[in-house]
């Protein structure tokens, strides 16, 4: 079934990364996955690291692996704010690896209840997801 497609527009701190249409998007919310078709109603939320999917014409997927941040779905668009966004093929594995492992060895020396700590759980949960994208192939 043909979906009618909407603009979507993923930015982060360096700068755009997708300005195009999709028929549907993908992502996840700290509730859970979310699906944004055309006309959805407006919406605002938080991201969590995932998979982000643009489902475009003809059945094709682009994906990308998505940091936190946020969605506001408003006036049949769709704008993602994220603090990172990378292309599986873009994504280096070893370095995304070395990334986590010092996350980790960080967060275990952290003060408990610290923003610190807090940033470096952040960072396990983004680096995990990017190297589930990255796995995936895309």
């Amino acid at each position: 079934m043909a979906r009618t497609p909407f603009p979507v527009e993923i930015l982060t701190p360096e700068g755009k990364v997708f300005d195009g249409e999709a028929e549907m998007l993908s992502t996840r919310t700290g509730e859970g996955s979310l699906g944004v078709l055309a006309n959805h109603a407006p919406l605002l939320a938080i991201l969590e690291p995932t998979e982000l999917r643009l489902h475009q014409d003809g059945g094709e997927v682009t994906s990308f692996a998505q940091a936190e941040g946020y969605l506001q779905v408003i006036e049949n668009s769709a704008l993602v704010l994220v603090e990172e966004c990378h292309r599986p093929e873009d994504l280096d594995r070893s370095d995304i690896e070395s990334r986590l492992e010092n996350a980790r060895n960080s967060l275990e020396e952290a003060e408990e209840g610290s923003e610190e700590r807090r940033g470096y759980e952040r960072d396990v949960k983004r680096y995990e997801a990017f190297l589930e994208v990255a796995g995936s192939g895309g």
